[in-house]
């Protein structure tokens, strides 16, 4: 738990159990609901000794993993982790969708407006609206926990997949890019992600995967990153060098399926180099020191320390590391919801309108998006109810909770526990084997802690 003194200053974070000890004695009170945040009461930041913790970032696509952990002689034990959702393919499908209603109104028998193009320049460095959203939600992200808790350094995954190596099996920089410890790393993770971490073949999980070229290199294949799919080892070997239309002549499904499979655009590793820079010198700007580390790096990392893939796991494991003593039990999901939109019209799936929402956004003292908690006493509905509201103008608004929506709660019922941020949240369990990590250093435990 994220812990701040009297006047607002960062300590130490805190295990659950003791949070639940000071606020019950009262030394302490509610600051934030989600992530949750105490404040003691009486007590400085002068009266205290502080550590610091460091984050871990591993930037995505769609998911950025985000791990609050404490480093002593490299040894890493995780605290908190967060797991951020972003929408940029929303955002990228609404800008096409605005555009292509400008480009109707163009051909349309409409009033004139003279055209205008002096407004159009874009400035160098320029990021579309979608890869821009990764950045500035990263960095709100890191803003927030360096508000709430003593972060003395920030580690980075800068270089993910490197796409040009990719798409030309070249080597960029002589033959020191493919050898050492991590020869290899760059490409086998981005199959692994691509093919969903199962054998093409047989669909086989959780075994021992092997890069195999559809078309045989024998036969003319080459190294490009189409021609390569993961394949179990038995299943390796029986295509051997025989070509895919040949091995799979018996399985017409399947192998529409592998062949529609290896011409997916490189589009989530674009967005993620499109980005990398960018996060870099955002992070840079800050007065935290900023490490940087490859994406092979890490996968080095998680395979010594035997971590699961997650994004959480991986923003545990970037940078020079030893070893990792533990890592929290349960994930905070924090996806990008937006705070609401412009638009005061609601329309058919003809595009007529059919609803006109209001102009306030504010009833009753409730946004759409606030958290609450509803204590119905009496009635269908009766029991406690805790999630994000939808209000209505009639004051009787709806309750999505992680079972499912209540609608019709009264107002006098809702009680605020958090503003809407543009965020929604929700948890998840992470895997922890115990038996995955190595013996810890005299005087360093193994725990894990929750959310």
């Amino acid at each position: 738990m994220f812990v701040l003194d009297t006047h607002g200053q960062p300590l130490d974070p805190c295990h659950p159990a003791r949070a639940r000890r000071l606020l019950a004695s009262g030394r302490a009170v509610v600051h934030r609901h989600t992530p949750f945040v105490i404040r003691l009461r009486g007590r400085a930041v002068a009266d205290s000794t502080i550590q610091g913790v460091e984050v871990g970032i591993d930037p995505g696509s769609k998911h950025t993993g985000i791990a609050v952990f404490t480093e002593r002689d490299g040894i890493r034990t995780g605290t908190y982790s967060i797991q951020l959702d972003h929408r940029g393919g929303r955002i990228r499908d609404r800008l096409r969708a605005r555009a292509a209603l400008r480009r109707g109104r163009r051909s349309r028998n409409l009033r004139y407006r003279s055209p205008r193009f002096s407004n159009r320049t874009r400035p160098k460095g320029r990021l579309a609206p979608s890869l821009r959203h990764r950045v500035d939600t990263t960095m709100s992200w890191v803003g927030r926990l360096t508000r709430w808790a003593p972060v003395r350094a920030v580690h980075v995954e800068r270089v993910a997949f490197d796409t040009h190596a990719m798409s030309a099996g070249t080597p960029l920089e002589g033959v020191e890019y493919q050898r050492g410890t991590l020869a290899g790393y760059e490409v086998r993770e981005y199959l692994l992600a691509k093919w969903g971490r199962t054998c093409a073949y047989c669909g086989k999980q959780d075994a021992p995967l092997n890069i195999d070229h559809i078309h045989p290199r024998s036969r003319g294949g080459s190294d490009r990153i189409d021609n390569l799919t993961l394949a179990c080892v038995p299943c390796n070997q029986a295509k051997n060098a025989i070509p895919i239309l040949e091995f799979l002549k018996a399985k017409p499904a399947l192998l529409a399926k592998i062949l529609g499979r290896t011409k997916a655009p490189l589009r989530d590793a674009a967005a993620v180099n499109a980005t990398r820079w960018a996060l870099w010198r955002a992070l840079s700007a800050t007065t935290l020191p900023v490490t940087t580390s490859s994406g092979g790096r890490t996968k080095w990392n998680r395979t010594r320390t035997g971590a699961p893939k997650s994004h959480t796991l991986d923003a545990l494991h970037v940078g020079a590391m030893e070893a990792v003593t533990g890592w929290p039990s349960r994930v905070l999901v924090v996806k990008a919801t937006g705070r609401g939109t412009y638009c005061r019209t609601r329309t058919d799936k003809y595009g007529f309108p059919r609803l006109r929402l209001p102009r306030i956004k504010t009833v009753r003292g409730f946004q759409t998006g606030d958290l609450v908690r509803a204590n119905v006493p009496a009635g269908k509905k009766a029991g406690v109810h805790t999630g994000r509201v939808a209000v209505r103008s009639t004051g009787t608004f709806n309750i999505t909770t992680r079972h499912g929506t209540v609608q019709g709660i009264g107002h006098r019922h809702v009680h605020l526990l958090q503003r809407a941020d543009g965020y929604g949240y929700t948890l998840r369990s992470e895997a922890w084997p115990r038996a995955a990590f190595p013996p810890p250093p005299e005087g360093v435990g193994i725990h894990a802690g929750e959310i």
